[in-house]
């Protein structure tokens, strides 16, 4: 059995003037889990975020937080966002220089007149959960910036919010504190089991942090899926490119050649490439997408094998961890990332390989 849904946001439409910011959308979340909204700038995530903590008033549409309606256009239902109990963490901290951590986290609490015993212990229970209890009498303004994020953090929790909002809280932070924090916001979230809607343009925040992610373009939503699903398997080009890079492949359709859930293409320059329709019905001129990830490099090959072809390299390019390599296929260009255990010289002749479970149909192609 499906539980209710902490979060139901359906229809939203916001509007500024003539021009439609986000809409029609609609997404749901469980008790307890972390949706992301993940897309380009102007997509409409922090627009649909702010209208879910009442920061944005819709034009259209129906939000219901905890089976109470907090905006209903229909029934001229809304509700501010000082009444609806929800806690938000905002990219700029939001954080008073002048005041201690002690009374930065305080601050909510006395706005919603709770007694001094009670301000004393939530607040030492908000910062021992995000490990900043020794410094609770430490000006704001000798903090570093993860540890300012600590703190926003504490301020959000002490009164024990039904829902958390975040509004790309890491953006600010450096790659490494920022890997760190995704770590412990989710660890922290878990321990709350509070119902999260978390807001950001970076992919590997979404797939780290996500029950579900929400793929939105132009005020609109391209895919909702948990984030296996959204890289795994993507509906569309956009997703397909957005979400990680991938290939796409773009063919006619040779159905003399199908099998089952697997289909075949034939490219223009005579390449066929087997790959996986998920159930999907390909148009007369359907693409695949193959994550550069999900290709492999090889020195020989079996001429009878699927998807295995003669390539040459073109260049490849030090990440660290892996290479990025492009080759020459069949007058194309085909990026793919290994690990870096070997090194592919330019000119270099090779074999390239895609398993046709990773070569997946999008849809509306052709």
């Amino acid at each position: 059995m499906t539980p209710t849904p902490h979060i139901q946001v359906e229809d939203l439409v916001v509007r500024y003037g003539d021009v439609t910011a986000v809409g029609p959308v609609s997404f749901s979340i469980e008790p307890g889990r972390q949706l992301t909204l993940l897309g380009p700038s102007g997509c409409g995530k922090t627009t649909s975020l702010r209208a879910v903590a009442g920061l944005e008033k819709p034009s259209q549409g129906r939000i219901t937080i905890g089976g109470r309606t907090f905006y209903d256009h229909a029934a001229r239902i809304h509700v501010p966002a000082e009444e609806r109990g929800l806690s938000m963490v905002f990219q700029s901290y939001a954080i008073w220089p002048h005041m201690t951590v002690f009374e930065n986290v305080a601050y909510g609490l006395r706005v919603r007149k709770k007694s001094a015993a009670e301000i004393k212990e939530r607040v030492a229970q908000a910062l021992d959960l995000v490990q900043m209890g020794p410094y609770a009498q430490r000006q704001a303004s000798q903090l570093s910036g993860g540890q300012q994020q600590r703190v926003a953090l504490a301020r959000a929790c002490a009164f024990s919010p039904s829902v958390l909002l975040f509004d790309e809280p890491l953006s600010n932070l450096d790659a490494k504190l920022r890997g760190d924090m995704r770590i412990e916001l989710r660890e922290l979230q878990h321990r709350l089991g509070v119902t999260s809607l978390y807001v950001t343009h970076d992919l590997e925040e979404a797939l780290a942090m996500s029950d579900r992610i929400v793929v939105m373009r132009g005020g609109h939503i391209e895919q909702t899926g948990t984030p296996e699903d959204i890289y795994n398997r993507p509906r569309t080009e956009f997703v397909a490119d957005f979400v990680g890079s991938a290939n796409l492949i773009r063919g006619r359709l040779r159905p003399d050649l199908a099998s089952g859930d697997t289909i075949a293409i034939e490219t223009a320059s005579g390449h066929v490439v087997h790959g996986t329709s998920l159930g999907r019905a390909p148009g007369p001129n359907p693409t695949f997408a193959i994550r550069t990830v999900h290709l492999d490099l090889r020195d020989c090959g079996d001429a009878n094998a699927r998807n295995l072809w003669p390539v040459t390299v073109k260049r490849s390019v030090f990440l660290g961890d892996l290479n990025q390599i492009h080759v020459d296929w069949g007058g194309r260009d085909i990026v793919l990332r290994q690990t870096a255990r070997q090194t592919w010289r330019e000119g270099r002749q090779a074999h390239l390989h895609a398993a046709p479970e990773n070569c997946t149909l999008l849809e509306g192609a052709g």
